[in-house]
Order: C-alpha cells, then structure tokens, then sequence
C-alpha cells in the first residue's frame, strides 16, 4: 500500500499581520492504494468532520493533495524526543490539600 493523498481540512481561520483573514488546514488523513489497485480513505482518529460545520451548509469540503516528499522531516521527528515538563513548584497537589476546602 502506498500513500497516494494527503487529506486535509480547513479547520479554522486567523488574522495575519497585515490584517488579511487566512484559512488554518489541519492533515487529517491520506487515501491510499491498496492490494487490488483501489483507494482506501484513511482518516485520523481525533478528525470529527462535525467540527467543521457551518451553518447553512450541509457538507464540508476536504481537500486532496499529493504527499511533498521531503525525506529530512520525518528523521527529525524520529531524531528529536518530545521536551519533557517538570512539575511546576507548588504543584496542584499543595494547592488542593485537605485543609484548603471550605466543606
């Protein structure tokens, strides 16, 4: 099977420096080729196609377009360990002790 789409949605919008509205996408799958030669549509897990919605509209548009083949950035990622984060002094359990609750 081979990677043949990036799916991708618009999930939101911003306001860029220059006061231009800008459309914010998210990759929210791939289709790929499978055994016999077809498509299959893969779809993240965490992708609620209910979040895009607007009013007034019935569908949502997901675009399709072909992988860039950039072989450096997945081995910066394989590379690269997520930052670790320290529990910050006075951590939530000193603020939440026993004697602070009023019942």
């Amino acid at each position: 099977m081979s990677k043949k789409y990036d799916v991708v949605a618009r999930v939101g919008s911003y306001t860029d420096s220059n006061g231009q509205e800008k459309g914010r996408f998210e990759n929210v799958g791939a289709v790929i080729t499978n055994q016999n030669g077809g498509f299959n549509l893969l779809l993240k897990k965490t992708f609620n196609p209910a979040g895009l919605a607007e009013p007034g509209k019935e569908s949502i548009i997901l675009s399709l377009y072909e992988p860039q083949q950039n072989e450096q950035q997945p081995q910066q990622r394989a590379n690269s360990a997520p930052p670790q984060r320290q529990p910050a002094r006075g951590s939530m359990k000193d603020d939440f002790e026993d004697s602070n609750l009023p019942f």
